[in-house]
């Protein structure tokens, strides 16, 4: 019976404590589809965001090819093959406000999010 070997893999060395941090990776569901658990299709994500209270993520999608940008919760989300799919029917998630994609989320906003949504 042949000696196998054995061969140990080394792991990167951490970077030294006085560089800067890397950026991190695009956001993995930028692109994909946005459907609802029943299978249809709502929009497509766009981004995402952390808002301000409790630390809750946020999708941003885009409603249609030249429509409205809203948030969705992320904390639910399911994804496989370039979908996401979320608790929320086609009708809520486009009756979500209206946000400006490259605007950053305030208090105010986010809390009249998470009202639409149920979720305060």
């Amino acid at each position: 019976m042949a000696d196998e070997e054995t061969t140990v893999s080394e792991e990167a060395p951490a970077p030294p404590a006085d560089e800067p941090p890397v950026a991190e990776e695009p956001f993995a569901l930028e692109g994909h589809k946005l459907d609802e658990m029943g299978g249809a299709q709502v929009g497509r994500i766009e981004g995402r965001v952390v808002g301000t209270s409790a630390g809750l993520e946020w999708l941003i999608a885009r409603m249609g090819r030249f429509g409205h940008y809203c948030l969705v919760p992320s904390r639910d989300a399911v994804t496989a093959n370039g979908r996401v799919w979320v608790p929320y029917t086609r009708d809520q998630i486009r009756r979500a406000p209206r946000v400006d994609p490259k605007a950053s989320v305030d208090g105010e906003l986010e809390q009249a999010v998470q009202a639409h949504y149920g979720l305060s």
